[in-house]
């Protein structure tokens, strides 16, 4: 899709902003890939730390690990994102959310949203389920990530059993959120807390999530496809330092309850 990243306008909000794909790397340009096998693959590593997956999200590349012991690192040629000008919601959707199923929260329980993630195959490249998405060794990091205040989970509670029903999780870049995963035990819990997630992407200053690809579901929210050098002109543009959703979220509920 030509000059895809047109379609956003706009400044991001003020304090939010800096230019992460300018600062130094520990991982070879992404400008070098040659895309002959159309895998994305940059590198690939034994370990995987915080350290690096800072500075693999500032310059447009994600973990995507194929066996328990070794990371892959990836820049795909296109990249799937959902501008939050062009987010919106389907009917079906927002019938569901009229019908009060679901409780929302924020950082509740971010080690079992990561969990309950990592037992859904992972759809790769090739339309084949990837068992090994999430290892233990992800898990690890990605928790250690969430206590420095990078990755973030949105859960959604069914309100009759009180029982964690779906969510999402994913990363913190300022206007920029890489979304990771999403898992669901009862039907509509993941939409539910997609939506009320995209609120506070709103609130917060977002302006683009990063789905990685296209998938049914963030196609009919209203993702799609561009290059990997317009993605990182986006990046350039809406990145910056993490945002406190869990400040947000409470800061929302108190004005909520006082109105």
């Amino acid at each position: 899709m030509a000059n895809d990243s047109a379609k956003i306008s706009g400044k991001t909000e003020p304090g939010l902003h800096i230019d992460l794909t300018r600062l130094p790397s520990m991982f070879p340009p992404v400008d070098s890939m040659s895309d002959d096998d159309g895998s994305g693959a940059l590198c690939i590593s034994r370990r995987i730390n915080t350290a690096m997956l800072t500075d693999a999200y500032c310059h447009g590349i994600f973990p995507w690990p194929f066996e328990e012991e070794s990371v892959l690192w990836c820049s795909p040629a296109e990249r799937g994102i959902l501008p939050m000008e062009h987010f919106h919601i389907p009917h079906g959707v927002k019938r569901m959310m009229k019908q009060n199923r679901f409780s929302f929260s924020v950082n509740r329980d971010f080690g079992a949203v990561i969990d309950a993630c990592a037992s859904v195959p992972r759809i790769g490249e090739n339309g084949e389920s990837d068992a090994t998405w999430i290892t233990n060794k992800l898990r690890k990091v990605y928790r250690e990530f969430h206590k420095m205040g990078f990755a973030h989970s949105f859960e959604a509670y069914d309100n009759e059993t009180g029982e964690l029903a779906g969510g999402l999780y994913g990363i913190s870049l300022g206007g920029v959120f890489c979304g990771e995963s999403m898992f669901h035990r009862v039907s509509g819990a993941s939409q539910f807390a997609f939506v009320r997630a995209a609120e506070l992407f709103r609130q917060g200053g977002v302006r683009l999530i990063d789905t990685q690809m296209v998938t049914n579901l963030t196609g009919a929210f209203g993702a799609f496809l561009i290059s990997r050098s317009e993605y990182l002109e986006l990046l350039g543009r809406y990145g910056g330092r993490p945002i406190d959703f869990t400040a947000l979220f409470h800061a929302q509920n108190e004005h909520n309850a006082t109105c």
